[in-house]
């Protein structure tokens, strides 16, 4: 985890620092950290660009269009550098949102490993369906 509160410190996100650190075998496969895609304004410089939308309960959450969280930007770099990540685990500094809860299922991760919940109430369900394990790590 020492390693994933590192990779977060690089994020442009003003809202939340979020780092995601791929590994198997104890080898790093691929990181990645909350902000604006490459060539893009990031929200440090230009501010959040925020959208409101409610969850099938009726919460209202609000989300940045500018941002591409952690874990994405993590498969995506996997991808850019042809690195297979079946079966292979992930660390992040928060519990993934259900979006990013679902791109990790199919992309056949098996144990997520994670230090703050964040809104794990939205991804219950996922997480007794799919065959992901979501494993609290205390800080350290």
């Amino acid at each position: 985890m020492t390693i994933t509160r590192q990779v977060a410190e690089r994020s442009t996100c003003s809202r939340a620092k979020v780092g995601a650190v791929m590994v198997r075998n104890r080898s790093i496969l691929a990181t990645g950290y909350n902000g604006a895609p490459a060539g893009m304004p990031h929200c440090l410089d230009v501010g959040c660009l925020i959208y409101e939308s409610r969850t099938p309960d009726g919460e209202l959450e609000q989300n940045c269009f500018r941002t591409i969280h952690a874990e994405v930007n993590a498969i995506a770099q996997a991808a850019r550098n042809g690195t297979r990540i079946e079966g292979a685990d992930i660390y992040v500094t928060h519990t993934p949102c259900i979006h990013c809860f679902k791109t990790l299922v199919n992309s056949g991760i098996k144990r997520v490993f994670y230090e703050k919940p964040y809104k794990i109430e939205t991804i219950a369900e996922l997480r007794d369906r799919a065959n992901v394990e979501l494993i609290p790590v205390s800080a350290g």
